[in-house]
């Protein structure tokens, strides 16, 4: 089938390359001429494992093509998907939607016979309806269907999640655009992977909802993890003996300096004012939100507390800057509420992180950047582990020791056992378990 993704993002090019996989033809469309050069190039704007690979692959086979042209690719498109980004609105924390608007304007100009239209960007309810007005209003003679398909993708993971994923929505009530939707996914269905076709609100309220519920859970666990420390408890225990139980799940329990990332901050936020402005609050994502807002500035406090209590003129090395792993996302990233809140209180910050620095640089420009870990420990009076990669997994802390100031751990992740530490004399500082 012919694909139009309007948007070249994180989803519009992961779920283009992958659409591109499956044998579809997809043209992947963008206003950013330098954002395409650069894809028509080869080279990708964001990290995300295989993704170069996948994208290098299908650009050869002729199967995946970008452009900044959108009046072409829409009126060869059997479905146009809208992937482009909906950011937080200044002053009321509502979901943007200008961005998903101008699109819709601009595929009812261009398209031409059946085409199904779907929201792929993480949108409100009745946006969908927003996208179907705006269509009529611009061409009343375009023969559409607006459908809703929400991504459930995380970053570092996105190929595998759409390629082998937990359940596809799609939420529409056309006949056409079933029929549609289905031969697009096909692929997918020897992984007996369920689709599941609901109404068109549904679908947009189940991707907020999902995130909404991960987001809590998050929270949760690092309030327990707080409660942990001031009873003696240990909270990768208690995450793990409540995690047995099927009905709560392992997963999301890991508690950390709080959730960050372009999805959980402005999705919950967009959704308590939806709620609000249904007048039926959601009172737990609304503390969830606020919990958390307060979380990342508290692990700067626990670092300085570690540290004795001041940190004036001290050197303290960051290792992990990104929300995650395996991304160069900086977005509501945990570490930029800590290093802000540590150079606040005179903190000199020397950081490392094997993807995310480039784009921390613009963020945080009076940060020392390091070209690995036992270098961003030189001198440093602390040494706090803010996201969990792979490469700080097994720190050699001989090394470590023979380049710090003071041999201190603050480990916001819980990578290491304390005694694992300790032995090579450090003090290592966890989450929710005794110092």
């Amino acid at each position: 089938m012919n694909i139009v993704m309007v948007g070249s993002g994180y989803v519009g090019l992961v779920s283009g390359a992958c659409f591109a996989d499956f044998g579809h033809n997809v043209t992947c469309v963008d206003k950013d001429a330098r954002k395409i050069e650069a894809l028509q190039a080869g080279r990708i704007p964001i990290y995300e494992p295989g993704l170069a690979e996948l994208v290098a692959k299908n650009a050869k086979s002729g199967q995946l093509a970008f452009t900044t042209e959108l009046e072409g690719p829409v009126a060869e498109a059997d479905a146009a998907f809208i992937a482009v980004g909906t950011p937080s609105r200044r002053g009321d924390g509502h979901a943007d939607l200008s961005y998903v608007h101008e699109a819709a304007r601009e595929i009812a100009r261009a398209v031409q016979g059946f085409t199904v239209v779907v929201t792929k960007s993480t949108v409100p309810v009745g946006t969908g309806d927003e996208v179907e007005r705006i269509i009529r209003e611009t061409n009343a003679n375009a023969d559409v269907a607006v459908a809703s398909n929400p991504e459930f993708l995380r970053e570092g993971a996105a190929i595998s999640d759409f390629k082998r994923p937990d359940r596809i929505v799609v939420g529409t009530d056309d006949d056409r655009a079933r029929q549609v939707m289905n031969e697009i996914y096909r692929p997918l269905f020897i992984n007996a992977s369920p689709m599941m076709f609901t109404t068109r609100r549904t679908a947009e309220l189940i991707k907020y909802a999902g995130n909404a519920f991960l987001a809590m859970k998050i929270t949760f666990i690092n309030e327990i993890a707080d409660l942990c420390e001031k009873v003696g408890a240990n909270v990768q225990e208690v995450a793990r003996g409540i995690g047995a139980d099927n009905r709560i799940g392992g997963k999301f329990l890991h508690a950390g300096p709080g959730y960050g990332g372009s999805c959980f901050p402005k999705d919950t936020v967009a959704l308590v004012k939806t709620a609000q402005d249904n007048d039926a609050p959601l009172r737990l994502i609304e503390t969830t939100v606020a919990v958390n807002d307060t979380r990342k500035r508290a692990m700067a406090r626990k670092i300085i507390s570690a540290m004795g209590g001041d940190v004036r003129g001290k050197t303290i090395a960051i290792l992990g800057l990104t929300f995650k792993p395996n991304t160069d996302d900086m977005r509501e990233s945990p570490s930029l509420s800590i290093v802000q809140a540590l150079q606040d209180a005179g903190a000199v910050i020397q950081a490392y992180d094997p993807e995310g620095m480039e784009q921390a640089k613009q963020l945080m420009p009076d940060v020392v950047y390091c070209r690995n870990p036992y270098e961003a420990a030189k001198e440093a009076s602390a040494i706090a582990l803010v996201t969990e990669w792979d490469q700080f997994r097994a720190l050699d802390f001989a090394r470590l020791k023979s380049a710090v100031a003071t041999p201190l751990l603050v480990d916001l992740r819980n990578v290491y056992r304390p005694e694992e530490v300790s032995r090579h004399g450090f003090t290592i500082v966890g989450i929710g378990r005794k110092a």
